[in-house]
């Protein structure tokens, strides 16, 4: 194990204070407060149990609104640092506010109270997953801008940051933003991040102005509030589509760190890899398949398939025809019975013919007009019945040797 110096031990556990702590809010009774002469303010912090050093560097000290005195109840908002000289820890002020609800927390309440119930505070717009152009509404002075640049650089997604220099604390901030969320919101970004630095209530009371709210809540493109500190919040914190804790957060929440997403690549393309190779190794099985069925379906197996058939058929049609056929001549007679019967037929059928020619000769007109009859006609028609013919008529009488023209002069019904 390596021998350490007082000081190096003193350094290690600065930094590790100062990773660890890099901000803090604290409350408890002011003792032992000095005012020196550089302008810092040296005191105490003590509750019934502990107490802890604290130090507020002059460029703090000069925003404070009130005097700090022993006996006060106050919170004192900043980072835990270790004096290395000495070893000890002290906390590092960044602000101070006396304890309990002030003024500007009840008129804070009051206003949160009015927009959350005008349904303000509903109106989140989505963020894009991967914006390629961010506005950035903060002053172009100071650390925060740095602080977000060096965030983005780290992250190494390639997104258009533009900045539009806001004024963020004093009397005319509340116009200088409202003015310029109007203007970013022109510009078709994907988002807006409205940033600013920590500080007092009184540092970031131009984010609870009527003004900007409403400007926040009327934007169409989403907004980022990324005002002060983690505890810190502001009316524009609960009206934005987002609220992020610092400024340097907003950069992450809002940018995805291009290894990561460089990793999600290359496991999507894995797995669509996987499932591309086992989707083809399945369609190749169902091809396999399905040639197997076609091999077994196919027209030459068919056409093989029905010769089969059709053999089968015409061998089971052969021995059906054969099976008829001697059934056939068993029941048929013999040859000599045939000709007994042929016989028997004909003189039957010869008998009944010289009946019919008999019976037509006695029909024959000309057999009858022998015996006396004759054929008679009246218009060229035949007569069906004398009973037809009247007195006068003229009539037609033939017979084989003569035709006669005769008149009717008398007409007698039997």
């Amino acid at each position: 194990m390596k021998i350490l110096s007082v000081s190096e031990l003193n350094e290690q556990i600065k930094a590790i204070f100062e990773e660890s702590f890099y901000y803090v809010s604290v409350c408890g009774e002011v003792s032992n407060c000095v005012y020196h002469t550089s302008g810092h303010v040296y005191f105490t912090l003590k509750d019934k149990d502990s107490t802890i050093k604290c130090v507020m560097f002059k460029s703090n000290a000069i925003r404070l609104k009130f005097q700090i005195k022993d006996g006060n109840r106050i919170v004192v908002c900043g980072s835990l640092g270790v004096y290395s000289p000495r070893g000890e820890y002290q906390i590092n002020c960044q602000s101070a506010q006396t304890h309990g609800v002030g003024n500007l927390q009840e008129e804070f309440l009051k206003l949160k109270d009015e927009y959350q119930k005008k349904g303000y505070f509903d109106n989140k717009k989505k963020i894009p997953k991967y914006p390629r152009k961010i506005i950035l509404l903060t002053s172009k002075t100071g650390d925060v801008i740095n602080d977000m640049k060096m965030v983005a650089l780290k992250r190494g997604f390639g997104a258009k940051f533009i900045l539009i220099n806001t004024k963020v604390q004093g009397e005319d901030a509340k116009c200088s933003i409202a003015k310029n969320i109007s203007i970013a919101d022109s510009l078709e970004a994907d988002c807006i991040i409205l940033a600013r630095g920590g500080g007092s209530i009184e540092d970031l009371w131009a984010f609870n102005e009527r003004e900007v709210v409403e400007a926040i809540f009327n934007a169409k493109t989403p907004i980022i509030s990324a005002i002060g500190h983690e505890p810190d919040y502001v009316l524009s914190d609960y009206v934005a589509s987002l609220r992020a804790p610092t400024p340097s957060a907003a950069i992450s929440m809002i940018m995805p760190d291009i290894s990561e997403v460089m990793m999600n690549l290359d496991s999507i393309a894995t797995r669509f890899n996987r499932h591309f190779v086992n989707l083809i190794n399945n369609k190749q099985k169902d091809l396999d398949t399905y040639l197997i069925r076609l091999n077994a379906y196919s027209l030459d197996k068919y056409i093989e398939k029905q010769y089969q058939k059709i053999n089968t058929l015409k061998t089971m049609l052969g021995l059906k025809i054969a099976h008829k056929v001697g059934k056939l001549e068993r029941s048929l007679p013999s040859i000599q019975e045939l000709n007994g019967m042929l016989k028997l037929k004909i003189s039957t059928l010869s008998y009944k013919l010289e009946s019919l020619k008999a019976m037509l000769d006695s029909k024959n007109p000309s057999n009858i007009q022998k015996k006396g009859y004759v054929y008679a006609k009246i218009n060229n028609k035949s007569i069906e019945s004398l009973k037809d013919i009247e007195v006068n008529n003229t009539l037609i009488l033939e017979d084989l040797h003569a035709s006669l023209e005769v008149v009717v002069k008398s007409k007698k019904l039997l």
